[in-house]
């Protein structure tokens, strides 16, 4: 099973990640530029799994460049803020 395939496995993995790459010295901007560039892969070569990628998927897709950082950046406060509620 892969991780896209349930929201909350994909965040859950997200979540690991970004723990890692604080914990090795990544700052906020890299991490940033990061969620980007994985938001942007994933809406032009990964298809959908469930319906929040698709709702993802669609937001990204009629985003401006400006708007998908903040839909990048949305992704990584959730998952930082997951972190901090459990």
């Amino acid at each position: 099973m892969s991780v896209l395939d349930n929201f909350d496995s994909w965040k859950d993995f997200l979540a690991n990640r970004l723990n890692q790459a604080q914990s090795q010295g990544m700052d906020q901007q890299t991490i940033s530029n990061v969620a980007y560039e994985v938001g942007d892969y994933l809406s032009k070569s990964v298809n959908a799994k469930n319906n929040e990628e698709a709702v993802l998927r669609e937001l990204w897709n009629a985003a401006s460049e400006d708007e998908q950082h903040a839909i990048a950046n949305s992704m990584v406060k959730l998952v930082q803020n997951q972190g901090n509620t459990n």
